[in-house]
């Protein structure tokens, strides 16, 4: 028989640690503040040394017990994954999964087809927020935000890289027909289509494209950049959107680029997996699938 620690307790343990609370710690598990306790008292007696210390009004993991911790998240995660390996295959799970609207309308979802056809099994759930900075908050098992890959970037999340993203300008084929862009001039003559949710679009395209004299052009603003795409694909003006999430509509002839040559480079997407997700074959597999997705059509070969 192996000497194992008492495994309720462990469970209790490793979300003490990683969320540095026991109150935290009993909201996510549904137990109370002295439960808690009572499992971690139990465990530094098991193991015969203690494992929490008081800073403030936090309890902190010792040193040697947030190794341990990592130890056994990381346990907890082939146990997870080996029952879900090992139970019933034609049972249909659901992954919640995250994004923002353009890129969930453009890039995501017209892709969902080709994951479900490698794992039929799975049903995902497609969360959209409004903006690429909304709070993480509950409700879902991966997120996509455009972000940093750094650990203090997300401190309640594992990101993993997937996409580079630039700017340039898109307008509809028929605006072009009536009123063609060629050269950097021809924008004078048309209505500049921005968003409230990415106010910088113009200004920062302009300056890296090097017609900053421009930047006082007219305008027309709408609250999000979904709105605004609409417009530009309705022929109300010209805009600036990210690529590669706009490639399909520029291979499909519902948008044309003037200046495919000129690409303002952007902060990239990345995947969020918190570090108490559910880390099934299913979600392991969405991963997978996602940085295959963005490897695939990496670099500024956008257009």
């Amino acid at each position: 028989m192996r000497r194992l620690p008492p495994l309720n307790a462990l469970r209790v343990f490793e979300v003490a640690a990683r969320t540095s609370s026991y109150a935290a710690a009993a909201s996510e598990l549904g137990l109370t503040h002295g439960a808690v306790s009572r499992q971690i008292a139990i465990l530094e007696t098991w193991l015969g040394q203690r494992m929490f210390v008081r800073v403030g009004r936090r309890m902190m993991a010792t040193p040697a017990a947030g190794a341990f911790a990592a130890e056994v998240s990381l346990a907890f995660d082939r146990v997870t994954f080996a029952a879900d390996m090992c139970g019933r295959p034609a049972a249909r799970r659901t992954l919640r999964v995250s994004a923002p609207s353009t890129f969930a309308m453009r890039w995501l979802i017209p892709r969902l087809e080709r994951f479900h056809a490698l794992r039929p099994e799975v049903e995902v759930a497609v969360i959209t927020t409004t903006s690429l900075h909304d709070e993480l908050r509950g409700g879902f098992d991966v997120a996509v935000r455009r972000g940093s890959v750094a650990r203090y970037a997300w401190p309640q999340c594992k990101a993993v890289y997937i996409l580079d993203e630039a700017d340039t300008v898109v307008m509809s084929p028929a605006l072009f027909e009536q009123k063609p862009i060629k050269v950097p001039e021809d924008l004078a003559g048309h209505t500049f289509l921005a968003s409230e949710t990415r106010p910088g679009d113009w200004v920062d395209w302009l300056d890296h494209a090097g017609f900053s004299y421009m930047t006082g052009q007219r305008r027309r603003i709408f609250d999000h950049f979904f709105v605004t795409l609409q417009a530009v694909i309705d022929g109300l003006g010209v805009g600036v959107g990210p690529f590669p999430v706009l490639a399909a509509d520029v291979a499909a002839g519902r948008l044309i680029t003037p200046f495919p040559g000129v690409l303002m480079p952007r902060t990239g997407y990345v995947l969020l997996i918190p570090f108490d997700a559910d880390k099934n074959a299913s979600l392991t597999a969405f991963v997978d699938w996602m940085v295959a997705e963005g490897d695939n059509r990496q670099g500024l070969r956008f257009l």
